[in-house]
């Protein structure tokens, strides 16, 4: 039987994306990059196979981890932020995933 799973939020699962994504934080990647990145990871990896990354990261490297899971979750903000207030005023108009309309 398969553990049930609490729906990841949308940023949640872009973070995890870049975390396991090759981008650096030196990189200075623009949102544009971000999005480019967090799409190839989840499409080599899946949304589940980018969390069971992290968190092996985060048992192995825990202080590294911590500081790259930051500097993710930051750029997922940036790079998902327009696209999550598009969606929710889409949302009015047509039906748009749920999951788009995050509260930062």
């Amino acid at each position: 039987m398969e553990p049930a799973m609490q729906q990841s939020s949308t940023r949640a699962v872009w973070a995890d994306a870049l975390f396991v994504s090759a981008l650096q934080r030196g990189d200075r990647p623009t949102a544009g990059q971000a999005r480019q990145a967090a799409a190839t990871a989840v499409g080599v990896f899946g949304p589940r196979g980018c969390a069971e990354r992290v968190a092996q990261e985060f048992g192995d490297h825990p202080e590294a981890a911590v500081i790259r899971m930051r500097w993710a979750l930051h750029l997922a903000a940036e790079a998902i932020g327009g696209q999550e207030q598009r969606a929710c005023a889409d949302r009015r108009r047509v039906t748009a995933p749920a999951a788009l309309c995050l509260r930062p």
